[in-house]
């Protein structure tokens, strides 16, 4: 198995070489193929089995090693996924991983197998969930739709009549297969659900926001792209005006409030009142300080 890892680990590598601009002048494959420790064959080998999953990567005397087609964004989006599963490193397994093995121990994967099965099969699950308030939710059934990592920890999104909802697998103590089905979430529905998200929450609503950062806040998160949907416009005053849509005002509210000066609300004003409110509502844990 580890050998089917690191030659799929090393053919991924291949791809990022090639796309690169690090290296000047050709690559070939007797290149790569001291790059990487291996016979110039195996290489010849990798490219074929990459061009079997649709990258249009060849080797010739002229070019070298190249890819004569773009790739395209599903296709990178994959590519990444797979490498960077591939390159972890079992002893910094991610945050959200470590605490739903260490709550649950075999639950964690016996949960994840049967609720991702029942989101590829459409089947209706039954759980017994832990509620916030420590109170036990047992046989809840659920429709799971999407088991998915997000803010620390893994959760699985439901859908029931058209309304989302999501649950910790952290809280899940136990879920079990039930032979019923529901209808099928299509992938566009699923990715608009997610488009809006500003951090975890996820919903059907649209609510367009206008922030304006001060200069400093705006050299900060302008490289990160909080959303796959913002413009960023100068103002007259020197500030900038950030726009986007959102599908929750409390967790932007509480964001907005954890940056501090030179974050401020312009549009709409129910966020503005939310703002303000938690705002004051920090200061008075210091009141009688």
């Amino acid at each position: 198995m580890q050998d089917i890892r690191s030659k799929f680990k090393r053919q991924l590598e291949i791809v990022g070489l090639i796309l690169s601009q690090n290296y000047s002048g050709l690559l070939r494959s007797a290149d790569l193929a001291y790059i990487f420790e291996v016979e110039e064959l195996t290489i010849m080998r990798d490219l074929q089995q990459l061009r079997s999953i649709g990258i249009d990567i060849h080797s010739t005397k002229k070019d070298g090693v190249c890819i004569n087609k773009k790739l395209h964004e599903q296709k990178l989006l994959e590519l990444i996924q797979q490498y960077s599963s591939l390159s972890q490193n079992s002893a910094f397994a991610d945050k959200s991983t470590k605490l739903l093995v260490n709550r649950l121990g075999e639950k964690s994967l016996a949960n994840f197998v049967i609720l991702q099965m029942a989101a590829e099969k459409n089947r209706i699950a039954a759980i017994d969930y832990e509620k916030d308030n420590g109170m036990l939710d047992f046989g809840r059934e659920i429709c799971p739709v999407l088991v998915f990592q997000s803010d620390n920890y893994w959760r699985v999104l439901t859908c029931s009549e058209g309304k989302f909802k999501q649950f910790h697998l952290n809280k899940i103590l136990e879920a079990r297969q039930t032979e019923r089905s529901f209808p099928n979430i299509s992938d566009n529905v699923l990715e608009d659900v997610f488009r809006f998200s500003w951090k975890s929450w996820v919903g059907t609503d649209k609510i367009d926001i206008k922030l304006q950062f001060s200069t400093v806040w705006k050299e900060r998160i302008l490289p990160k792209q909080l959303m796959t949907n913002e413009t960023f416009t100068e103002s007259e005053e020197g500030n900038f005006i950030y726009e986007t849509t959102v599908n929750s005002l409390d967790e932007l509210a509480s964001w907005i409030v954890s940056r501090g000066k030179g974050v401020k609300v312009i549009e709409p004003d129910e966020l503005r009142t939310r703002v303000i409110s938690l705002a004051k509502d920090s200061l008075g844990n210091y009141q009688n300080d």
